[in-house]
C-alpha cells in the first residue's frame, strides 16, 4: 500500500493534544503528517511544520495584523485565508494527499475554507463539535467535504472524543489511499438532472455522448450537487455542460433552504464553457420536508416527495419572474450558449392530466422565455416535453453542431 501523507490543521495552541492524537493515529498506521498550526495568540508545545506566521504570510498578512485587528473574526478569517492557500499549494507540489481540520465553531469557519480551496477527489475532513449543524451553510461545503462530530471534545482528551478522532484520522488516510481522482482522459459533460421518476433525457443521452467519445457526469440538482457542478465549471473542469435542471435556481429565489447559492448557473457562462440550457423543473421549489415551506411560498400547492424532501408548486407569476432571472443568468454568458424551450412541460407530473399540470403557468414561464432571452443565446422553442424523445434528439443535433464547427473538441 502507498503511503499518503495527510495535512493535520487546528490550533494548537489550545487542541495540540487532540491534534497530536490524530497525528499519531495516522502515524501508526502507516500514513504520514504534515502539521498546520492556525494559532493567533499562542504558541504550541512543539514546532510545528508549518507555523502560524508561514500561514498568516501565505494569505498575505502577519500574525502582527492579526492580533492587531483586535477582533477574532477578522483575525481567524486572516489565518483561513492563509491556511486555504498554503493548503493548496501543499497539494499541487504533491506534498500531502489529503486533509483534516479540527475545531470548533472557530476552527469549523477556517476549516470550510481550506476544504474549498481543495479541488474535488482530494480527501478532507471536518472534525468539528457543530458538524451537520444548520451554522454550517450549504454553499460554503465543499463538493465532497466529509464531517465527522467531535462529539465529547470540547475540552481535553477522554475515550469518549477518541473514538470520533481515531476513526476521523483512520477515515481521512484510508481516503487518501482508495482514493480514484477524476481520470480526464476523455472530455467531460456536465450535466444536471433529478432521479428518473421525474426527469428522464439522461437515460437517453448518456450512452449517446460516451459513444462519442465524451465522458458524462450528472449532478443531482438538490443544492449540494450544483455547487460540485459549479465548482467544477469554475475549474474549466468540463467540454460542455448541458444544465437542464436549474431547480436550484427557483429554490434559491423563492428563499429555500436547499439552495447551491446566488451564482448557481453561472459559473459555465463566465467561464466561457459552451452550455446547453433547458427547463426541468423550473416550475417546483424544493424545501426541507420537516420544515415550513419558505414564507415565499407559503400556502401554494405541495408535492411531498418523501420524508427529507417537499416541493412546492409556483404560480404563474413566481414562473414569469423564474423566467426572467433564468434569462439575465444566460445573459452573463462568454460562451456559446443555448436554451432548449420544451413547451409541453418540464417535469414527469406536469404532463396534461399530471398531478402538477397547470398549462396556464406552463405558458406564462414560455412566454416569458421568449420575450426575455438575451441576444447572445439561441433559443430552440420544442413543441415537446422535456421527456420525450425529441427533446435527447435536439441535444444531440446541438451537440453534433459544435463538433462539427470546432466548438466542442473529442
Amino acid at each position: 500500500m502507498t503511503d499518503r501523507t495527510i495535512l493535520v490543521v487546528g490550533t494548537y495552541d489550545t487542541k495540540d493534544d487532540e491534534l497530536t492524537y490524530i497525528a499519531d493515529v495516522i502515524r501508526a498506521q502507516g500514513g504520514g503528517v504534515v502539521t498546520m498550526d492556525v494559532s493567533v495568540l499562542g504558541d504550541p508545545a512543539n514546532p510545528t511544520d508549518i507555523s502560524k506566521h508561514q500561514v498568516a504570510e501565505a494569505g498575505g498578512h502577519s500574525i502582527a495584523e492579526a492580533i492587531d485587528s483586535g477582533d477574532e473574526n477578522t483575525a481567524m478569517q486572516i489565518m483561513a485565508k492563509g491556511a486555504a492557500t498554503e493548503a493548496l499549494r501543499l497539494h499541487r507540489a504533491g506534498e500531502v494527499h489529503g486533509v483534516i481540520v479540527l475545531g470548533g465553531t472557530m476552527g469549523t469557519d477556517l476549516a470550510l475554507d481550506v476544504c474549498a480551496a481543495l479541488p474535488l477527489g482530494v480527501p478532507k475532513y471536518i472534525v468539528s463539535t457543530v458538524s451537520f449543524s444548520p451554522l454550517i451553510p450549504p454553499e460554503r461545503l465543499a463538493a465532497d467535504v466529509q464531517m465527522i462530530l467531535w462529539a465529547g471534545g470540547l475540552y481535553g482528551l477522554n475515550s469518549v472524543c477518541k473514538a470520533s478522532l481515531s476513526q476521523a484520522a483512520g477515515a481521512v488516510l484510508g481516503a487518501a489511499r482508495a482514493v480514484e481522482p477524476p481520470a480526464r482522459d476523455r472530455p467531460l459533460i456536465g450535466m444536471t438532472s433529478f432521479g428518473k421518476t421525474v426527469l428522464r433525457y439522461m437515460v437517453a443521452l448518456k450512452p449517446a455522448l460516451e459513444e462519442r467519445g465524451f465522458e458524462v457526469a450528472v449532478f443531482h440538482a438538490t443544492g449540494m450537487g450544483g455547487r460540485a457542478f459549479e465548482s467544477l465549471a469554475a475549474e474549466g473542469a468540463f467540454a460542455a455542460v448541458m444544465d437542464f435542471a436549474p431547480q436550484e435556481v427557483g429554490n434559491h429565489l423563492m428563499g429555500s433552504t436547499i439552495s447551491a447559492g446566488a451564482d448557481r448557473m453561472t459559473a459555465a457562462g463566465a467561464a466561457g464553457i459552451p452550455q446547453i440550457v433547458s427547463t426541468g423543473c423550473y416550475d417546483l421549489v424544493d424545501f426541507v420536508g420537516w420544515q415550513e415551506p419558505p414564507p415565499r411560498v407559503a400556502g401554494q400547492e405541495v408535492h411531498a416527495h418523501n420524508r427529507l424532501l417537499s416541493s412546492v408548486m409556483m404560480t404563474a407569476e413566481q414562473r414569469r419572474e423564474m423566467a426572467r432571472t433564468l434569462c439575465a443568468k444566460l445573459a452573463r454568458a462568454t460562451g456559446p450558449s443555448v436554451l432548449i424551450l420544451p413547451e409541453q412541460g418540464g417535469n414527469e407530473w406536469d404532463r396534461p392530466g399530471g398531478p402538477l399540470s397547470d398549462p396556464e403557468g406552463l405558458a406564462a414561464f414560455v412566454a416569458e422565455i421568449g420575450a426575455h432571452c438575451p441576444d447572445g443565446t439561441r433559443l430552440i422553442p420544442l413543441d415537446a416535453h422535456i421527456n420525450d424523445d425529441a427533446f435527447a434528439a435536439q441535444v444531440l443535433e446541438v451537440f453534433d453542431g459544435w463538433i462539427a464547427d470546432g466548438t466542442v473538441t473529442r
